[in-house]
């Protein structure tokens, strides 16, 4: 199995989760996915280009929750090359007036499904919105834990990503840089606040806290721009590494970054 991410941030999320890394019979790729398309049409061809893939080459999307930067792209998108999509049924209620044309299909908490050749579990996280859910995503043989958008710790999103190969956390922005911005107040307690965004020290409080015997990569995500750096979000996870040897990369919102394989 492999993974790539488009971009990684407030302007746009989209991350390919493949279940091989050569030529089997379900082609080139093998069965790749798409969680979250958050750019605009020609810029998510532009950006698969970069990772050597094509809209052709993608079995789904899969949708985490209704905000923009996550959806906002999506259902054009899976319209124009007809790609299905799937959500929980409380995205889909936020966003139904864009799926005409669109083949829909819901998930839900705790309920794996498959496509094709990779299994899919949905967890919810605690995030202000309809039914949002992350995913750990498996081919058999290897495990990805995603959680970007989610306020806070709980045991169940805990329990959800133990035992992984690779984890792609989300470092959204640091305490004290969100403090002292020149965001006002809402938008600081929003951010901040139980049902927001998850802060460099939460993530390595919930990365200490993993089961991480099988772990290899951890990728720190949806960084801000203007309340975050790439290296105390890197300190920060691999701080809570503890021993553990596994590589740490920060994803970054024009890049992503290319293809990692476990």
């Amino acid at each position: 199995m492999k993974f790539a991410s488009l971009g990684s941030g407030s302007e746009g999320n989209a991350l390919l989760i493949s279940s091989s890394t050569g030529t089997t019979a379900l082609g080139p790729h093998g069965t790749t996915v798409m969680l979250d398309c958050g750019f605009g049409l020609s810029e998510t061809e532009r950006r698969l280009a970069t990772r050597g893939m094509t809209p052709a080459d993608l079995s789904a999307i899969v949708v985490t929750h209704e905000h923009q930067d996550h959806v906002g792209g999506v259902f054009k998108f899976a319209r124009r090359h007809r790609i299905p999509v799937w959500l929980s049924y409380g995205t889909y209620q936020a966003v139904r007036g864009g799926c005409d044309g669109v083949e829909v299909n819901f998930c839900r908490d705790g309920a794996p499904f498959s496509i094709d050749a990779l299994s899919l579990m949905p967890y919810t996280v605690p995030h202000d919105a309809r039914e949002p859910v992350q995913f750990v995503a498996t081919d058999g043989k290897a495990r990805l834990g995603v959680l970007t958008d989610a306020g806070q710790a709980t045991a169940h999103l805990i329990n959800a990503l133990g035992g992984c190969d690779a984890l792609m956390l989300e470092c959204n922005h640091d305490r004290q840089m969100l403090a002292d911005s020149s965001y006002p107040p809402s938008l600081k307690r929003r951010i901040g606040g139980d049902y927001g965004h998850l802060s460099n020290q939460v993530s390595g409080e919930i990365l200490a806290l993993l089961d991480k015997v099988r772990l290899k990569t951890v990728v720190g995500a949806h960084l801000s721009s203007s309340n975050n750096t790439p290296e105390l979000a890197r300190n920060a996870l691999t701080a809570a590494l503890a021993g553990c040897a596994a590589t740490v990369m920060i994803a970054c919102q024009e890049q992503g970054f290319d293809w990692i394989d476990l």
